[in-house]
C-alpha cells in the first residue's frame, strides 16, 4: 500500500483505545472514507482456535494460512523464529483505502492522539516525551497540557481533527 494515510491511537491498558477507534471507524465510513485498521497486541493471540480445520492446518506446520468464504477472508501468518513485522510492513500488505487507524504502535512516528482515563491513568502520560502526539481524548481536564484536548466521545470532532491532519479531501474523489 503506497502514501497511505495514517493515524493513530495510542495510549495505556484501560484508556478506551479500542473503543475510541472503532468509533472513528464507523464516523469515516459514515463520511463515505474507505477506511482500514491495524490493531498492535503486545500479547500472544489467536484468531484460530482448536476444533477448527484452519487451526488443524496450522498444527500440522504450515506457515500461512487462508481462510476463504463468501463473505470475508483471511490469512494467518505464523512467525515461528522470525521477528514481529514492523509497521511498514504490515501497511504495505493492506489493500488501497482512504485511511488507516491504527491502535497501538506508541514508538511509531505516525501522528497520534492519546486516550487517558483519570482512573486508569498508572503510567506517565505519552504526550509528555513523545511529538507525534497531537492531542488529547480523556475524561478529565489535563491542566499542564497545551495540546487540542477533546471528550473521549467527541468522536466527530476528533475525526475532524484527522481529517484537516491528513489532508484527506473528499471520500468521493480518488486519486
Amino acid at each position: 500500500m503506497s502514501e497511505a494515510k495514517i493515524f493513530g491511537i495510542t495510549g495505556w491498558k484501560n484508556s478506551g483505545k479500542t473503543t475510541m477507534t472503532c468509533a472513528l471507524i464507523e464516523e469515516f465510513n459514515r463520511r463515505g472514507y474507505a477506511v482500514s485498521s491495524i490493531k498492535h497486541a503486545h500479547h500472544n493471540f489467536d484468531i484460530d482456535h482448536e476444533g477448527t480445520d484452519s487451526h488443524s492446518h496450522r498444527v500440522a506446520g504450515a506457515g500461512e494460512i487462508a481462510i476463504v468464504s463468501a463473505k470475508r477472508w483471511a490469512i494467518m501468518h505464523e512467525l515461528k523464529d522470525e521477528s514481529e513485522p514492523g509497521l511498514a510492513e504490515v501497511l504495505a500488505k493492506l489493500s488501497p483505502c482512504d485511511i488507516v487507524l491504527i491502535e497501538g504502535y506508541k514508538g511509531e512516528s505516525h501522528p497520534k492522539i492519546e486516550t487517558i482515563r483519570a482512573e486508569f491513568q498508572r503510567e506517565k502520560a505519552i504526550w509528555q516525551n513523545d511529538d507525534t502526539i497531537i492531542a488529547i481524548a480523556t475524561d478529565s481536564d489535563i491542566v499542564d497540557c497545551q495540546l487540542p484536548q477533546f471528550s473521549l466521545e467527541a468522536t466527530k470532532e476528533i475525526a475532524d481533527l484527522i481529517t484537516d491532519t491528513l489532508k484527506l479531501g473528499n471520500p468521493n474523489v480518488r486519486n
